[in-house]
């Protein structure tokens, strides 16, 4: 063993701090406080809708979510029951969760499983001696704390139905000056939208505009992640423009000054530089164009940007939806603005269709984007250098079957340089092959069904799929409305998982967005109910193995770790073995993107003796690669 640790503090590695493969991260907001209970010498807040503690003693603060125990999402309610020493946490959909100071926490869900047509909605809260009585519109649920059950439920025609019952009064007043002065961490608002990775940075938005559309107006957010913190762009803008900021659906930074960013919403475009406010863009000051409603131009409450992207060299383009004369725009470096507009992007009353958003470039310099609208859904291919835009609105399949769709939600670029489109029935692949054509095969994979049949399925036929996003191993992650997320193995055949908030720490069903960082091979899911990632077991491959960018960790590895040491810094598709020092294969397989991982056991596996143990690479074509050691403690 002595010999063992000696060659382990000889060792250089360097580690990444990178969560544990298949590990979750909430990222939930504590920012508006809406209530505060003492429960001895700790105070639990209610905040946006999640829940922290804090100890009045050591200061110390614990923030909880799916993560950490909590069993859903959104909380509404808390009291303190002094009695049965717990907290009762009582969520938006009627469940409930019971907490104690030490944290630990138990989940009553009778109520949310109960199949019933009346409404469950809990809408107070009253505590007496042990018990809760949870009041809602079809009866009184009396919970017994202690017991961590429900003991009784009351109709109003019984006639022990409690009718005097005095509401929770909570310590907001006494301790609300403490607690605004605490900072549990977190971005400010739960409301996510769409988002992008741009240099190992979150951008994130969070509201969401389509014409005909019930309107939220969801006030302007705009929320940065770099890893570490988080950055709120400004919001009181409507007081500096005169004009409504909200409804912010889209964003993206300039590759030559990453602080440096435009964003998108119903009133127009919006210029920042490091978070605050440079240039508000609309009808009066640019070439952009308020929504033409029943032939009447609106103004710039309704200039509608819903779609926008830099391109390499730094010009700004630009989707401007239901403009006359307007659609494609150009927004140059030199801060001069050029129409692109064509008419394929308009409807049979020659304005420009509703919906014109999700826009891509390719590895080939060709400009993506769809009209999500379900009266002329649509992608489009835009050829940036020859002003040449192909319109794809007639969705037919290999096999001849024609689809009615009336959203085409997203799309984006493979690693093999295909296609995805992402619509209400199912997705979608236009092929290399096929890309630059006036007429294209909107292509569904076959999974086999491997039932001793020739039968096969198409992938994911007839998800509503919100959104995609492509991972360094070139397998896809679909966002969905109502069936979370899946995970499709590189060759499209395979369901690796599907993740949802029944099986997973995921925090909504509905995903409008996946954003993955291909450094860390983390993914993020953006939805109403917050912002929550999952750390996968692929990232991005580097074009050359060398022993400067491979990296092993943990190294070494001690008895107590469980985990999968993760290798990183390899090629794409790279042969991988695991050796012992006199050459005998422990283990062995394929790179997902530039990541393997091992699971410290050999291929009976069973966990190997303490010893050096080397990593020895080669490239998907057999080329040597590189050499590494991992130092394994039994």
């Amino acid at each position: 063993m002595k010999k063992l640790l000696a060659i382990v503090l000889s060792l250089c590695y360097c580690y990444l701090a990178m969560a544990q493969v298949g590990t979750w991260r909430n990222f939930l907001a504590y920012h508006y406080i809406q209530s505060i209970c003492k429960a001895g010498d700790e105070l639990f807040v209610l905040a946006s809708n999640d829940l922290y503690q804090y100890n009045l003693n050591d200061q110390s603060i614990t923030t909880y979510d799916k993560v950490n125990g909590l069993s859903d999402t959104h909380i509404t309610y808390i009291a303190w029951n002094q009695k049965a020493k717990r907290l009762i946490a009582i969520y938006q959909n009627s469940n409930i969760d019971l907490i104690d100071t030490d944290g630990n926490i138990i989940n009553i869900s009778a109520l949310y499983n109960k199949a019933m047509t009346e409404d469950k909605t809990i809408t107070s809260i009253s505590i007496d001696g042990v018990y809760a009585y949870l009041t809602t519109s079809f009866a009184i649920i009396k919970v017994n704390m202690q017991k961590a059950e429900i003991a009784e439920t009351y109709t109003n025609n019984n006639p022990e139905y409690p009718r005097n019952l005095t509401p929770y009064q909570d310590d907001y007043d006494a301790y609300i000056s403490t607690v605004s002065t605490l900072n549990p961490g977190g971005p400010a608002y739960n409301r996510f939208y769409e988002s992008k990775f741009i240099n190992g940075t979150l951008y994130t938005t969070g509201g969401y505009f389509l014409p005909a559309m019930p309107d939220n107006a969801t006030p302007g957010t705009i929320q940065v992640y770099d890893g570490n913190d988080w950055m709120i762009y400004q919001e009181q803008i409507s007081e500096i423009t005169g004009y409504s900021y909200i409804d912010i659906c889209c964003v993206d930074a300039d590759p030559n000054d990453p602080e440096h960013v435009f964003a998108g919403g119903r009133c127009g475009l919006y210029e920042f530089q490091n978070g605050k406010l440079v240039t508000y863009y609309n009808k009066d000051n640019s070439i952009l164009m308020g929504a033409n409603d029943r032939g009447n131009q609106l103004g710039n409450d309704y200039v509608l940007v819903l779609g926008l992207k830099f391109d390499a060299k730094g010009n700004l383009w630009v989707l401007n939806s239901l403009g006359d004369g307007v659609s494609l725009l150009e927004y140059t470096t030199d801060k001069q603005w050029i129409n692109h507009h064509n008419t394929k992007l308009t409807d049979d009353t020659s304005i420009t269709v509703p919906g014109l958003s999700k826009m891509v470039i390719d590895s080939r310099g060709l400009l993506w984007f769809v009209n999500n609208n379900w009266q002329n859904p649509a992608v489009f291919c835009y050829d940036m250098n020859h002003d040449i835009l192909l319109k794809y609105d007639q969705i037919i399949n290999q096999d001849d079957v024609k689809y009615t769709s009336y959203a085409i939600t997203s799309i984006t670029e493979d690693k093999e340089g295909n296609m995805w489109v992402g619509t209400d029935v199912g997705p979608f692949m236009i092929q290399k092959s096929e890309i630059g054509q006036n007429k294209v095969t909107f292509y569904q994979i076959k999974v086999p069904r491997n039932d001793g049949t020739n039968y096969a399925d198409y992938l994911l036929n007839g998800v509503s799929i919100s959104s995609i996003a492509v991972d360094g191993g070139n397998r896809k992650w679909f966002g969905t409305n109502g069936a979370g997320v899946f995970l499709i193995s590189a060759d499209n055949i395979v369901e690796e998982a599907n993740f949802t908030t029944e099986n997973s720490n995921l925090l909504y069903n509905n995903v409008s967005s996946i954003s993955i960082n291909n450094m860390t091979g983390e993914v993020f899911f953006l939805s109403d109910n917050g912002l929550c990632s999952y750390q996968s077991n692929a990232v991005d491959p580097v074009q050359e193995m060398t022993k400067d960018n491979i990296h092993v960790y943990p190294n070494p590895v001690t008895p107590d770790f469980t985990g999968m040491v993760t290798i990183t810094g390899l090629s794409y598709d790279a042969d991988v073995k695991i050796t012992t020092a006199n050459g005998a294969i422990v283990a062995e397989g394929r790179s997902n993107g530039g990541m393997f991982n091992w699971d410290c056991c050999n291929k009976q596996g069973k966990r190997v003796a303490s010893g050096v143990y080397m990593v020895i690479t080669a490239t998907s074509n057999g080329k040597k690669g590189t050499v590494a050691k991992i130092a394994v403690i039994k």
